[in-house]
């Protein structure tokens, strides 16, 4: 069984071939980082109309990369939401026009789901239940996955993301969008300790999270302060600091709650290396395992999706109605259950 892989949430066009027997075959990624760049955010049309021209070349060069031809492919997996309605439907719509040409099932898959179970694209093995973490874009959540498409969510952001507040507070800090990754290079500069910010929504019981009062703390104090390297440096650390520190304590609550031994965590700020090393740290002191996906997939990526397609194409959970559906809002509860 092979599977087509299809991603294009937002500003990433993903494609990948995954084989039920040998993995991953091939996946490439392509990011619209430099196209959003001025803007300081992903401008939805523009997104749309670069998947445009970017899906059909992806796949005919991840096909060729994979040694595949369209009469190999026994299913094509697409996201189908959560993610910017316009950028879903080009990825829907080559999908469902490729699924009819080949004659072959399409699989609408939740963009979540497939961060979700992104750590099995590895070699080790990982067992439900687990707690996962899942901080992707414009999600913060904390999921129970009891099993596959199975899941509970405990606690989510009320407000701003994660991933949100790093790009935000990096452009006051002067690094272009995206700038979560290059924010974090300048906190390895910082001193610890000479800001001090709060750790949002601790002080009360949950697992919910709030970080748009930290975001106005920090861009205050970077609106107030004088500009020079260290200076910006500091603020980075203390901020980095605080957004850690926060996702620690809420994982480690969660890990209590149930009583659980394995976390994952997945999306584009799980690939922080401070927060890896933390929860590290943490799951060590308590005995259990942490897992997570390589960088390249901790973006949005089409492996992960052709992943997932291909699980729930082995117990029938298809969509051969040629209509065409997304969804902007899809939560994991809502999903159908895969055993």
């Amino acid at each position: 069984m092979r599977i087509l892989g299809i991603e294009t949430s937002c500003d990433e066009t993903g494609v990948a071939v995954y084989d039920k027997y040998q993995g991953l075959l091939a996946h490439q990624t392509y990011a619209q980082n430099i196209l959003h760049a001025d803007y300081g955010g992903v401008i939805p049309e523009l997104a749309a109309r670069d998947h445009i021209v970017k899906i059909i070349p992806l796949i005919l060069s991840v096909l060729d990369q994979a040694n595949s031809s369209p009469k190999d492919i026994n299913g094509i997996a697409y996201t189908a939401g959560p993610g910017l309605v316009g950028a879903l439907l080009v990825g829907a719509t080559t999908a469902k026009a490729l699924a009819y040409a080949w004659k072959v099932p399409a699989i609408d898959i939740n963009h979540m789901e497939a961060h979700l179970l992104s750590p099995m694209l590895e070699k080790t093995p990982i067992n439900f239940p687990f707690i996962a973490l899942l901080i992707s874009g414009g999600h913060t959540q904390l999921v129970l996955a009891r099993d596959l498409g199975k899941y509970e969510i405990l606690g989510e952001s009320t407000d701003d993301a994660v991933g949100e507040v790093f790009d935000k507070i990096a452009v006051l800090l002067g690094i272009k969008y995206p700038g979560g990754a290059l924010l974090s290079k300048m906190a390895q500069q910082g001193v610890s300790g000479r800001y001090i910010f709060p750790r949002p929504m601790i002080d009360r019981p949950g697992l919910s999270f709030s970080f748009s009062g930290l975001k106005t703390f920090v861009a205050r104090t970077i609106l107030s302060s004088f500009y020079n390297a260290q200076n910006y440096a500091d603020i980075a650390r203390a901020f980095e600091d605080a957004i850690v520190d926060t996702l620690v304590i809420k994982c480690r609550r969660a890990l209590d709650q149930t009583g659980l031994k394995s976390l994952v965590i997945s999306g584009g700020v799980s690939a922080n290396c401070v927060l890896r090393s933390n929860l590290l740290k943490m799951m060590r002191i308590r005995d259990g395992k942490l897992f997570y996906p390589r960088i390249e997939f901790c973006t949005d990526n089409g492996a992960m999706i052709a992943y997932v397609g291909c699980i729930r194409l082995q117990v029938g959970l298809i969509n051969r109605d040629l209509s065409i559906l997304v969804r902007p809002k899809w939560s994991l509860e809502e999903l159908p259950k895969i055993r």
